[in-house]
């Protein structure tokens, strides 16, 4: 009985009923492929071909070190998938559906690959095209896209979470600039980026986005990885300190003036995150069929019992349900119509259903779900990651309820 790990997807190993594997493992029941153009197509296919033959071979070894991919950085940018929305400033200014497809393949490919790439492309460019005055956006988002500059963001605090409209970080004027102190935690690349936006208050009590160059240099500035997570293990967040953290006047996001501004950014990367469930849910499906169409039990490949059809049945269902909810908030954002609750009803959806897809597969692989050599388990793992950051299941649930009630029931 073969007992060796997974192949890859794309690979074009036999099976023993002769089929291939590589035409087998399609998830793409609706043909929402179809929506993309050929060049959209292209690229999608090299962020595919890249995680396939480059990041999946390397993910185990940066997943067990807990040791951040840094030598894969270039070969990120070369994929066009940071800021790939974005028109201009040295960007693909591909579709938001693309986008979206893109960053599914990552975290299809590796989940630290994924989150590095959320947190750079979807919150600290997101940020800067957002909410930066176009001289902002020329000064930091061609390097940022070449991936000169490694963006973070940091919004989230020690003592508030998903209550973070309650920000005690502070911006005071002096002079010519503004002084940051206060407290961040579970901020990703935020000890090893370039670039940071910082949420504080300022004097006034209004909200800004503060961007802090060279942050690693900056006097005031106390970055210390989190370690010991189980989940994610390949990218770096960090507990950050700010005591007295100088930025010049100039490098306040010109459009951040309230938490409805932070918001804006949420909105849009909570539907990267809502697509990276689904690339953790596709990666676990197709090494769940893999494994029973090779795996024998009681003299047959485990993929001829009903029980086990089932189980398949259902986990491409529901990836089929999120790529058609990921796919319509996509067109929704080219549009200009997506909202703060389509995108929480999305990562609601989708990391939620996910969790049951990567659950399943696990269990279908037995024992060797828990092994890093199959895949499975390093996405099981992973995705609870992915429920939980840009706002829990439940902050998700009562956006959208407050949606469809007009009540608040927040506090």
């Amino acid at each position: 009985m073969d007992q060796s790990p997974a192949p890859m997807p794309e690979s074009a190993r036999e099976l023993p009923d002769g089929s291939d594997l590589g035409t087998a493992l399609g998830t793409d029941f609706f043909d929402l492929d179809e929506l993309l153009t050929e060049r959209e197509r292209e690229l999608r296919d090299g962020v595919r071909r890249w995680c396939d033959e480059e990041v999946v071979a390397r993910a185990a070894e940066f997943w067990e070190a807990a040791r951040f991919p840094r030598e894969l950085l270039g070969a990120y940018a070369a994929t066009r998938v940071a800021g790939a929305s974005i028109e201009g400033y040295g960007c693909a200014g591909v579709s938001p559906l693309a986008e979206g497809m893109m960053c599914a393949e990552l975290a299809r490919g590796d989940g630290s690959v994924a989150t590095l790439n959320a947190v750079h492309s979807g919150l600290a460019m997101t940020s800067v095209q957002v909410l930066g005055s176009e001289e902002q956006r020329e000064r930091w988002l061609p390097a940022m896209a070449r991936l000169e500059l490694l963006g973070a963001v940091a919004l989230t605090e020690p003592t508030h979470g998903s209550d973070v409209v309650s920000l005690e970080t502070t911006a005071r004027r002096d002079g010519d600039g503004w002084v940051l102190d206060g407290a961040k935690r579970w901020i990703g690349n935020g000890s090893v980026c370039d670039l940071a936006v910082v949420w504080a208050r300022d004097d006034d009590g209004n909200v800004g986005g503060f961007v802090v160059e060279a942050p690693q240099e900056a006097d005031g500035w106390d970055a210390q990885v989190i370690e010991g997570k189980v989940g994610n293990r390949g990218v770096w967040q960090a507990h950050i300190r700010l005591d007295g953290v100088r930025v010049p006047a100039g490098n306040r996001l010109a459009g951040a003036r309230t938490f409805e501004d932070t918001n804006r950014v949420l909105a849009r990367s909570r539907q990267t995150v809502a697509w990276e469930a689904l690339g953790h849910a596709v990666a676990a499906y197709e090494g769940a069929l893999t494994y029973a169409r090779r795996r024998e039990q009681f003299g047959r490949p485990l993929a001829h019992n009903q029980l086990v059809q089932d189980d398949l049945a259902r986990m491409v269902t529901l990836i089929t349900s999120m790529q058609l909810m990921c796919t319509r908030m996509s067109q929704l954002e080219e549009q200009g119509r997506c909202t703060l609750e389509h995108a929480a009803m999305a990562k609601l959806h989708t990391t939620t259903a996910a969790r049951e897809v990567v659950a399943t597969a696990r269990d279908l692989l037995g024992g060797n779900g828990i092994l890093l050599d199959h895949h499975v388990g390093r996405h099981f793992a992973d995705l609870e990651a992915v429920y939980t950051y840009e706002g829990s299941r439940t902050v998700q649930s009562l956006l959208v309820g407050r949606a469809v009630t007009g009540v608040s029931a927040f506090t």
